[in-house]
């Protein structure tokens, strides 16, 4: 695979507007759906995958106007979501009104597999969610019983397999495959009820960002670093995200000023650069790639990679690694 094959600009994303059983219940039937490394949750066979390289994890996108919801559900695989354009409200409990936060551009959530939970663009404008879910399949998606009855009035029926049947079309059933049956009260006894402040814990917010000078990635001027998601991790001098729990990958954040530079290196793990903010030039074994805000790009693994800040604005790189705790680069 090309370098340029790994990249994934904002502007060539391709999205799915019925990737999933409640895209035409009202109130979230202008939602986009992507898939841009593994295969995703979609219930589509139509979703888009960019890139199938098994990374461990999964990286999509939700893209959703203002006043649009995501139905309450859960998933097998923490969930973990980094608040790229808009002002977000995401809601815990099956019917979405146990607790309510408010999160910001840069602001990251990770979501634990034992909370129902929902997300709405109360921005003015478009906005625009990097999600990572943990695993090379992350399962399928445990969805709140009212979300089954919107959808059956709305012409669509969820499988079993995780398939839809859109009986507006004349589709129907097959013989050999059955509907997936409404959430039972014991599935829904099995999720934690959560309440706003009880949310506090699962959020990271930009200005409570410990932004470390002096870790193997910061060593450079003008470079720092935070942990976000993830333990401990000695080997790269980074103290322990607040969302230190295991999620079977991390989550770092990179601030690049004015004309500051990452030195050549090798990382052991897959990794996956999203700018947030600003432009970099991405150096991968002697070719450079130019990323702008919204842009995703996968490293392959052992490749000798450096970065450097562009433009007039200060840059920052969401950086997702597999593992709990990545191995130190080896600079050259």
């Amino acid at each position: 695979m090309t370098l340029e094959n790994r990249l994934i600009r904002y502007v060539d994303l391709k999205p799915c507007t019925s990737a999933f059983i409640d895209t035409r219940s009202p109130g979230s039937d202008q939602k986009e759906n992507f898939t841009l490394i593994g295969p995703g949750v979609a219930e589509n066979p139509e979703q888009h995958v960019h890139i199938s390289i098994p990374h461990g994890f999964n990286i999509g996108g939700a893209r959703q106007p203002s006043g649009c919801l995501n139905s309450q559900h859960s998933h097998l695989t923490e969930e973990v979501f980094v608040i790229h354009k808009g002002t977000w409200a995401f809601l815990s409990g099956v019917n979405g009104d146990d607790g309510k936060i408010i999160l910001n551009e840069g602001d990251i959530i990770s979501i634990p597999v034992d909370i129902f939970r929902g997300f709405e663009n109360i921005g003015d404008d478009i906005g625009y969610l990097h999600a990572v879910l943990g695993g090379d399949d992350p399962g399928k998606v445990l969805w709140a019983p009212q979300v089954f009855d919107l959808a059956k009035e709305y012409g669509l029926v969820l499988l079993e397999d995780g398939s839809l049947v859109d009986t507006t079309i004349g589709e129907e059933v097959p013989g050999d495959k059955n509907i997936m049956p409404v959430t039972s009260a014991a599935q829904i006894a099995e999720h934690r009820v959560v309440n706003s402040d009880a949310m506090e814990p699962i959020v990271q917010r930009t200005e409570n960002f410990v932004w470390a000078k002096n870790n193997c990635l910061a060593q450079f001027e003008g470079v720092e670093e935070v942990a976000l998601v993830g333990p401990e991790n000695s080997a790269e001098d980074l103290l322990a995200g607040k969302l230190n729990w295991s999620h079977k990958f991390v989550v770092r954040a990179l601030k690049m000023s004015d004309g500051a530079k990452v030195n050549d290196h090798i990382r052991y793990e897959e990794e996956v650069i999203f700018v947030h903010q600003g432009k970099v030039d991405i150096i991968v074994d002697g070719e450079t790639l130019t990323l702008g805000k919204g842009d995703t790009f996968t490293t392959p693994i052992n490749a000798v990679r450096s970065f450097k800040q562009q433009g007039d604005v200060e840059c920052i790189l969401y950086i997702t690694r597999r593992h709990d705790q990545p191995q130190a680069p080896t600079f050259m």
